[in-house]
């Protein structure tokens, strides 16, 4: 078992949740946050960060973990927000809703293994942020993936909105055509206006 669920259990917490984020480095878009609860069931799934994962291989990863776990939570910091908080803060955001969303679907997180060096503000749950966290944690490795998994799927939503901006293959990321294109015709509604180079 993953050493970070295994202490966690052996010091006595239950429902353990791994909490991860998508989003931070595209101009476009949400910043999308997965929250998922940790179950023995999981360690059987093989999962892999989702950036190492091809996205069929993260989609069918994606709904092993829905069916794995007991619950799951999503939350979404959309782009205007991202620009009044900026990203740290946003990230942060998106985490804190996704466990809100657990909340309230009637699941009482007692521990929080969170991605990064930072722990979630304004939650009163004891928490483990750890570096690297999605290729050290099997319960944030999942998060990670349900986190971008929801994110490229509203990006392709989005493409079908603005497909200029080709949404559906860069997902925000400042890719060289997507410069060009915001170059050629300026940003759409979803681009971050606080980023570079949009400022």
């Amino acid at each position: 078992m993953d050493s970070f669920e295994a202490r966690a259990l052996n010091e006595g917490y239950e429902v353990i949740i791994g909490i991860d984020e998508a989003g931070r480095g595209p101009i476009a878009g949400p910043v999308v946050a997965g929250a998922v609860v940790f179950s023995r069931r999981l360690l059987e799934l093989g999962l892999k960060d989702s950036k190492k994962l091809s996205p069929s291989k993260r989609e069918a990863f994606s709904y092993s973990i829905f069916l794995n776990s007991p619950s799951v939570g999503v939350g979404v910091v959309w782009t205007e927000e991202v620009d009044s908080l900026n990203i740290h803060r946003a990230s942060l955001m998106a985490m804190k809703r996704a466990v809100e969303k657990l909340e309230k679907k009637g699941v009482t997180p007692q521990i929080l293994l969170v991605d990064g060096p930072h722990t979630i503000p304004d939650i009163d749950i004891p928490q483990i942020p750890i570096v690297s966290g999605d290729s050290l944690s099997v319960t944030i490795a999942a998060a990670s993936i349900v986190a971008k998994t929801v994110r490229d799927n509203i990006m392709r939503a989005y493409h079908r909105l603005y497909p200029d901006y080709d949404f559906e293959t860069n997902k925000g990321y400042p890719t060289k055509d997507h410069i060009i294109t915001l170059d050629e015709i300026g940003p759409s509604p979803i681009h971050r206006r606080s980023f570079s180079p949009l400022k």
